[in-house]
C-alpha cells in the first residue's frame, strides 16, 4: 500500500500551517538531496546547527564507534562515561578558566530553563531580566523571556518577575538590583535579525552585575561554535559571563543542550535540594561522541582562521540595491529588505532555485544566512549569485 501524498501533514505535528515540504533523500556536505534528485544548497544549516555541513567523515566516524560501545545506560549524572568526559574536556580547551564545570542536556532550551533554575537557587532571587526582541526558546520559562506579547497572550500565565530591558541603553542597567538574580543576554541577538551589544555596554553591564551579585547569562546557543569567527561570541567583547548557555552546533548534527559554570556553582544543583535539576537523556554517549568530534575537526582544520575571509566574501558579493542593510559578524548574517513580502518571495523563491534561505520569527523584514562553517568559495559564490538573481526579480 502506497503512502498518501499528504502522510507527512496528516501524521506530523506541523509548526506553521506552510511548511517548506520538502521531502529530503540524504545531504552531504553543504547541500541537501530530495527523493527526485534535486540539490539544495544549505546556507541555513538547519538554523546554525549543521556547522559542520552535512555527514562529515569525522562526525560519522564517532557514531560509528560509540555505537558499537554503548547507547543509553543510565539517567545523567550517575555513571562515569568516557563520551561525556571526552567532551568535556574538549570544551574545557575553548573557555577560560572560571568556567569549568559542564550539565549536558537534550536542546539548548532546557538548557536555558536550567540556567535559569541555578541563577535562582545561587542567589536565592526570584527576579529575572532580560531584553526586548529576545528569544531564548519556547518551553515555558524560555517563552517568559521573551518580550513578544504576541507569541506569549496565547500560553500565559508564564515565568512571574521577568522585566525586560533594552540592549545598549545604559540608563537601563540601573534597572538590575540585589533582588535581580539573573540577566540573561543572548551575546549576538538572533531572532531579533544579528543585533550586536557595543563593547561598552556589555562591560558596563558585567559591572553592574557584579556591583549587585546578580549572575549574567549568555545564551550562545546560536552564536556560539564559531559562528562568529571565535569559538563563543563573548570573546570578541573581552567580558566573561557566569553561566554560559549552548547547543544547535555544539551537537554536530545531534541533538544537545549544555549549561556551563564554574565548579562551586554547579554544585548548588546537587544540595538543598538533592537533584536540583535531573534528565533521563542529557550527557547522551551517542551525542557526546559527536559533540567532541566536531569541537576537534573546528580546531584540526583551523575552520576559525578561513572564516574572516569567508565572511568578507559574503559581503563583497552581497551588493544589491534591494538589500537594505547587512547585518554580520562571521557567517552569522541578516539580509534586509524593504518590506516582509519581499523576503518572503526570496525565500521560497530560492527553495525553487535550490538554495535554502530561512526567515527569522520576530524580523519579517530580513532573512538569515548561516551556511556551514567548512562551506568552499566555489559554493559561497553559488549561493550569492542565486541570491542576485532572485533580487533582481523583485
Amino acid at each position: 500500500m502506497s503512502e498518501p501524498k499528504d502522510f507527512f501533514k496528516q501524521h506530523l505535528a506541523q509548526t506553521t500551517p506552510f511548511p517548506f515540504g520538502v521531502k529530503v533523500d540524504h545531504a552531504k556536505g553543504s547541500y541537501i538531496y530530495d527523493t527526485e534528485g534535486k540539490a539544495y544548497l544549505d546556507l541555513i544549516s538547519g538554523v546554525a546547527v549543521s556547522a559542520l555541513g552535512h555527514g562529515h567523515p569525522k562526525i560519522l566516524e564517532a557514531i560509528k564507534i560509540q555505537s558499537e560501545k554503548h547507547l543509553h545506560l543510565m539517567v545523567y549524572g550517575e555513571f562515569e562515561q568516557d563520551a561525556q568526559n571526552d567532551l568535556a574536556k574538549e570544551l574545557l580547551k575553548t573557555l577560560p578558566e572560571s568556567i569549568d564545570a559542564f550539565y549536558f542536556m537534550n536542546s539548548g532550551t532546557e538548557a536555558i530553563e536550567a540556567a535559569l533554575k541555578l541563577a535562582k537557587r545561587v542567589t536565592g532571587n526570584g527576579e529575572i531580566i532580560a531584553f526586548e526582541n529576545a528569544y531564548h526558546g519556547s518551553t515555558h520559562g524560555a517563552l517568559s523571556l521573551s518580550s513578544n506579547e504576541k507569541n506569549k497572550a496565547p500560553f500565559e500565565p508564564l515565568l512571574p518577575q521577568v522585566k525586560h530591558i533594552e540592549l545598549n541603553n545604559l540608563e537601563y542597567l540601573n534597572r538590575i538590583s540585589k533582588e535581580t538574580a539573573c540577566v540573561i543576554l543572548e551575546t549576538i541577538q538572533g531572532d531579533a535579525g544579528v543585533r550586536f551589544p557595543s563593547k561598552k555596554y556589555l562591560q558596563a553591564l558585567r559591572k553592574k552585575c557584579d556591583d549587585t551579585c546578580t549572575l549574567l547569562i549568555f545564551d550562545e546557543i546560536q552564536c556560539g561554535m564559531g559562528r562568529t569567527g571565535k569559538m563563543w561570541a563573548f570573546e570578541h567583547y573581552g567580558v566573561v559571563p557566569d553561566l554560559l548557555v549552548a547547543g544547535k552546533a555544539l551537537g554536530g548534527g545531534m541533538p544537545i543542550g549544555c549549561l556551563m559554570a564554574n565548579r562551586k556553582l554547579m554544585l548548588q544543583f546537587s544540595e538543598n535540594p538533592m537533584l536540583g535539576h535531573i534528565t533521563t537523556f542529557g550527557g547522551h554517549p551517542l551525542v557526546c561522541a559527536t559533540a567532541a568530534a566536531g569541537l576537534k575537526v573546528i580546531r584540526e582544520e583551523q575552520l576559525l582562521n578561513a572564516l574572516p575571509a569567508k565572511a568578507q566574501l559574503f559581503e563583497e558579493l552581497l551588493q544589491h540595491q534591494e538589500i537594505k542593510e547587512v547585518r554580520q559578524l562571521g557567517l552569522m548574517m541578516a539580509i534586509e529588505l524593504e518590506n516582509e513580502e519581499k523576503v518572503q518571495q526570496v525565500v521560497l523563491k530560492g527553495l525553487e532555485k535550490g538554495v535554502l534561505l530561512f526567515w527569522f520569527l520576530s524580523t519579517p523584514n530580513a532573512f538569515r544566512l548561516a551556511p556551514p562553517l567548512n562551506i568552499s568559495e566555489q559554493e559561497i559564490r553559488e549561493g550569492c549569485l542565486t541570491i542576485l538573481e532572485l533580487l533582481n526579480d523583485l
